[in-house]
Protein backbone atom coordinates (compact mmCIF):
# COMPACT_ATOMS: atom_id res chain seq x y z
CA UNK A 1 0.00 0.00 0.00
CA UNK A 2 1.41 3.44 -1.43
CA UNK A 3 0.76 6.16 1.68
CA UNK A 4 1.69 9.36 0.66
CA UNK A 5 1.86 12.49 3.20
CA UNK A 6 0.53 15.89 2.24
CA UNK A 7 1.22 18.79 4.83
CA UNK A 8 -1.66 21.18 4.10
CA UNK A 9 -0.05 24.67 4.64
CA UNK A 10 -2.40 27.82 4.23
CA UNK A 11 -0.61 31.36 4.79
CA UNK A 12 -3.82 33.34 5.31
CA UNK A 13 -5.36 31.84 8.21
CA UNK A 14 -7.68 33.82 9.55
CA UNK A 15 -6.77 33.38 13.24
CA UNK A 16 -2.89 33.34 13.21
CA UNK A 17 -1.54 35.22 9.13
CA UNK A 18 1.69 33.71 8.05
CA UNK A 19 1.04 30.61 10.90
CA UNK A 20 3.63 28.12 7.88
CA UNK A 21 6.29 29.98 8.50
CA UNK A 22 6.13 31.20 12.32
CA UNK A 23 10.07 30.00 13.76
CA UNK A 24 9.79 27.65 16.42
CA UNK A 25 12.83 27.59 18.91
CA UNK A 26 13.80 23.71 20.47
CA UNK A 27 15.80 23.31 23.37
CA UNK A 28 18.50 22.77 20.81
CA UNK A 29 18.17 26.57 20.05
CA UNK A 30 17.96 25.61 16.55
CA UNK A 31 15.03 27.91 14.95
CA UNK A 32 12.86 26.17 12.41
CA UNK A 33 9.54 27.73 10.63
CA UNK A 34 6.34 25.02 11.31
CA UNK A 35 6.33 24.14 7.67
CA UNK A 36 9.74 22.77 8.74
CA UNK A 37 9.28 21.42 11.76
CA UNK A 38 5.97 19.27 10.22
CA UNK A 39 8.06 17.99 7.45
CA UNK A 40 10.94 16.79 9.83
CA UNK A 41 7.69 14.85 11.53
CA UNK A 42 6.66 13.15 7.85
CA UNK A 43 10.49 12.31 7.46
CA UNK A 44 10.33 9.79 10.32
CA UNK A 45 7.56 7.72 8.97
CA UNK A 46 8.54 7.70 5.33
CA UNK A 47 10.63 8.25 2.23
CA UNK A 48 11.14 12.32 1.61
CA UNK A 49 10.06 11.41 -1.56
CA UNK A 50 6.70 10.42 -0.76
CA UNK A 51 5.78 14.04 1.44
CA UNK A 52 4.52 17.23 -0.54
CA UNK A 53 3.64 20.56 0.97
CA UNK A 54 0.38 21.45 -0.61
CA UNK A 55 -0.07 25.49 -1.12
CA UNK A 56 -1.40 28.68 -2.49
CA UNK A 57 0.83 30.73 -1.53
CA UNK A 58 4.32 31.46 -3.17
CA UNK A 59 6.73 32.45 -0.21
CA UNK A 60 5.52 28.83 1.55
CA UNK A 61 6.26 26.89 -1.75
CA UNK A 62 9.79 29.12 -1.98
CA UNK A 63 10.66 28.02 1.71
CA UNK A 64 10.02 24.59 1.35
CA UNK A 65 11.81 24.30 -1.72
CA UNK A 66 14.60 25.68 -0.19
CA UNK A 67 15.04 22.93 2.56
CA UNK A 68 14.47 20.43 -0.24
CA UNK A 69 10.91 19.15 0.18
CA UNK A 70 8.43 19.05 -2.47
CA UNK A 71 5.73 21.45 -3.79
CA UNK A 72 2.41 21.08 -4.98
CA UNK A 73 0.68 24.46 -5.96
CA UNK A 74 -3.40 24.24 -4.75
CA UNK A 75 -5.99 26.53 -5.58
CA UNK A 76 -6.76 29.84 -3.33
CA UNK A 77 -10.25 28.45 -3.31
CA UNK A 78 -9.58 25.49 -1.40
CA UNK A 79 -11.58 26.02 1.73
CA UNK A 80 -9.73 24.06 4.26
CA UNK A 81 -6.73 21.14 4.58
CA UNK A 82 -8.62 18.06 3.15
CA UNK A 83 -9.73 20.44 0.15
CA UNK A 84 -6.02 21.04 0.01
CA UNK A 85 -4.93 17.62 -0.40
CA UNK A 86 -8.11 16.42 -2.33
CA UNK A 87 -6.87 18.83 -5.39
CA UNK A 88 -2.64 17.56 -4.24
CA UNK A 89 -3.31 13.87 -4.39
CA UNK A 90 -5.82 13.97 -7.99
CA UNK A 91 -1.25 15.77 -9.66
CA UNK A 92 0.32 12.93 -8.23
CA UNK A 93 1.56 11.11 -11.26
CA UNK A 94 1.84 7.84 -9.15
CA UNK A 95 -1.88 7.38 -7.41
CA UNK A 96 -1.37 6.53 -3.84
CA UNK A 97 -3.18 3.60 -2.08
CA UNK A 98 -3.63 6.22 1.39
CA UNK A 99 -2.80 9.52 1.76
CA UNK A 100 -2.38 10.65 5.54
CA UNK A 101 -3.48 14.74 5.77
CA UNK A 102 -0.62 15.77 8.18
CA UNK A 103 -2.02 19.24 8.86
CA UNK A 104 1.12 21.81 9.56
CA UNK A 105 0.25 23.21 12.54
CA UNK A 106 0.81 20.36 14.86
CA UNK A 107 4.80 20.51 15.22
CA UNK A 108 4.70 17.92 18.18
CA UNK A 109 2.85 15.26 16.16
CA UNK A 110 5.14 12.10 17.12
CA UNK A 111 5.96 10.08 13.94
CA UNK A 112 4.63 6.95 15.66
CA UNK A 113 0.73 8.66 15.32
CA UNK A 114 1.10 8.68 11.52
CA UNK A 115 2.48 4.40 11.68
CA UNK A 116 -0.72 3.92 14.22
CA UNK A 117 -3.21 5.87 11.52
CA UNK A 118 -2.15 3.70 8.52
CA UNK A 119 -1.75 0.17 10.32
CA UNK A 120 -5.87 0.89 11.58
CA UNK A 121 -6.53 1.72 7.74
CA UNK A 122 -4.88 -1.30 6.57
CA UNK A 123 -6.61 -3.34 9.66
CA UNK A 124 -9.98 -1.96 8.96
CA UNK A 125 -10.41 -1.98 5.06
CA UNK A 126 -14.17 -0.98 5.21
CA UNK A 127 -13.27 2.56 6.91
CA UNK A 128 -12.72 5.23 4.07
CA UNK A 129 -11.73 7.75 6.75
CA UNK A 130 -9.87 7.53 10.34
CA UNK A 131 -7.78 10.08 12.57
CA UNK A 132 -6.13 10.22 15.59
CA UNK A 133 -7.21 10.67 19.36
CA UNK A 134 -4.70 11.41 22.29
CA UNK A 135 -6.57 10.45 26.17
CA UNK A 136 -6.03 14.08 27.81
CA UNK A 137 -3.96 14.42 30.93
CA UNK A 138 -4.45 17.03 33.58
CA UNK A 139 -2.03 19.43 31.84
CA UNK A 140 -3.92 19.59 28.31
CA UNK A 141 -7.56 19.91 29.59
CA UNK A 142 -5.84 22.45 31.79
CA UNK A 143 -4.96 24.15 28.43
CA UNK A 144 -8.45 23.36 27.14
CA UNK A 145 -10.06 25.08 29.90
CA UNK A 146 -7.48 28.34 29.88
CA UNK A 147 -8.21 28.72 26.51
CA UNK A 148 -12.17 28.50 26.31
CA UNK A 149 -12.36 30.95 29.67
CA UNK A 150 -9.71 33.45 27.85
CA UNK A 151 -12.63 33.43 24.57
CA UNK A 152 -10.15 31.41 22.44
CA UNK A 153 -10.40 28.62 19.67
CA UNK A 154 -7.64 26.37 21.17
CA UNK A 155 -7.73 22.65 20.26
CA UNK A 156 -10.38 20.32 19.33
CA UNK A 157 -12.09 17.48 21.49
CA UNK A 158 -13.73 14.19 19.84
CA UNK A 159 -16.03 11.91 20.89
CA UNK A 160 -16.86 8.43 20.01
CA UNK A 161 -18.75 5.22 20.55
CA UNK A 162 -17.64 1.67 21.66
CA UNK A 163 -17.46 0.75 17.62
CA UNK A 164 -14.38 3.74 17.97
CA UNK A 165 -16.96 5.58 15.13
CA UNK A 166 -16.69 9.34 15.90
CA UNK A 167 -19.90 10.90 17.42
CA UNK A 168 -19.04 14.55 16.93
CA UNK A 169 -16.08 16.86 17.20
CA UNK A 170 -16.16 19.86 18.35
CA UNK A 171 -13.88 23.27 19.56
CA UNK A 172 -16.14 23.28 22.86
CA UNK A 173 -14.37 20.91 25.85
CA UNK A 174 -16.41 17.65 25.27
CA UNK A 175 -17.94 15.89 26.83
CA UNK A 176 -18.91 18.13 30.01
CA UNK A 177 -16.87 17.39 33.19
CA UNK A 178 -18.22 19.56 36.07
CA UNK A 179 -15.69 21.50 38.59
CA UNK A 180 -13.66 19.71 40.72
CA UNK A 181 -11.25 17.04 40.72
CA UNK A 182 -10.29 15.01 37.01
CA UNK A 183 -11.93 11.70 36.54
CA UNK A 184 -9.39 8.91 36.50
CA UNK A 185 -9.11 8.01 33.55
CA UNK A 186 -10.06 11.46 31.71
CA UNK A 187 -12.99 10.97 29.68
CA UNK A 188 -12.02 13.95 27.70
CA UNK A 189 -9.99 12.98 24.44
CA UNK A 190 -7.87 15.65 22.30
CA UNK A 191 -8.36 15.42 18.47
CA UNK A 192 -4.84 14.98 16.83
CA UNK A 193 -5.45 17.00 13.80
CA UNK A 194 -3.57 14.22 11.35
CA UNK A 195 -6.07 12.66 8.89
CA UNK A 196 -5.88 9.44 6.62
CA UNK A 197 -8.16 8.88 3.65
CA UNK A 198 -8.41 6.39 0.56
CA UNK A 199 -8.50 8.41 -2.62
CA UNK A 200 -12.10 8.15 -3.26
CA UNK A 201 -12.96 9.28 0.01
CA UNK A 202 -10.97 12.31 -1.30
CA UNK A 203 -12.73 12.75 -4.30
CA UNK A 204 -16.08 12.41 -3.22
CA UNK A 205 -15.48 14.90 0.00
CA UNK A 206 -14.08 17.82 -2.62
CA UNK A 207 -17.46 17.38 -4.52
CA UNK A 208 -19.77 18.08 -1.56
CA UNK A 209 -20.63 21.14 -0.15
CA UNK A 210 -19.78 22.48 3.80
CA UNK A 211 -22.68 21.20 6.04
CA UNK A 212 -24.17 23.49 9.05
CA UNK A 213 -21.88 21.79 11.92
CA UNK A 214 -18.59 22.17 9.50
CA UNK A 215 -19.58 25.78 9.20
CA UNK A 216 -20.72 26.37 12.71
CA UNK A 217 -17.42 24.64 14.40
CA UNK A 218 -14.98 25.29 11.39
CA UNK A 219 -14.07 21.62 11.64
CA UNK A 220 -13.70 19.65 8.11
CA UNK A 221 -13.87 16.44 9.97
CA UNK A 222 -17.52 17.45 10.63
CA UNK A 223 -18.31 16.90 6.55
CA UNK A 224 -17.55 13.46 6.67
CA UNK A 225 -20.18 12.59 8.89
CA UNK A 226 -22.48 14.84 8.07
CA UNK A 227 -22.91 12.66 4.81
CA UNK A 228 -22.81 9.76 6.72
CA UNK A 229 -19.40 8.35 6.31
CA UNK A 230 -18.22 6.71 9.37
CA UNK A 231 -14.79 7.59 10.85
CA UNK A 232 -12.33 5.57 12.85
CA UNK A 233 -11.03 7.56 16.02
CA UNK A 234 -7.58 5.71 16.59
CA UNK A 235 -6.25 6.08 20.04
CA UNK A 236 -2.67 6.83 20.33
CA UNK A 237 0.08 7.04 22.94
CA UNK A 238 2.27 10.08 23.44
CA UNK A 239 4.80 8.33 25.30
CA UNK A 240 5.08 11.03 28.07
CA UNK A 241 5.02 13.67 25.42
CA UNK A 242 3.01 16.87 25.41
CA UNK A 243 0.95 17.07 22.61
CA UNK A 244 -0.46 20.55 21.65
CA UNK A 245 -1.12 22.47 18.18
CA UNK A 246 -0.23 26.49 16.82
CA UNK A 247 -3.96 27.80 17.16
CA UNK A 248 -2.69 30.77 18.77
CA UNK A 249 0.22 33.57 19.41
CA UNK A 250 0.18 32.09 22.99
CA UNK A 251 0.93 28.61 22.00
CA UNK A 252 4.06 29.27 20.42
CA UNK A 253 5.46 29.26 24.08
CA UNK A 254 3.98 26.52 25.08
CA UNK A 255 5.25 24.64 22.22
CA UNK A 256 8.92 25.63 22.48
CA UNK A 257 9.07 24.78 26.36
CA UNK A 258 8.95 21.33 25.01
CA UNK A 259 10.77 21.21 21.58
CA UNK A 260 13.65 18.61 21.68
Amino acid sequence: MRVVVIIPARYASSRYPGKPLVALKGRDGVSKPLVQRSWDCARHFCDAGDIYVATDDQRIADYVKGFGGQVMMTSETCENGTERCAEAAAKLADPASLVINLQGDAPLTPHWFLSDLAAAMRANPTFQMATPVLRCDAQTYRHFRADRAAGRVGGTTAVFGADRQALYFSKEVVPYLPDGPLPEPCPVFHHVGVYAYRPSALQDYASWPAGPLERHEGLEQLRFLERGVPVLCVEVDARGQLFWELNNPVDVARIESVLP
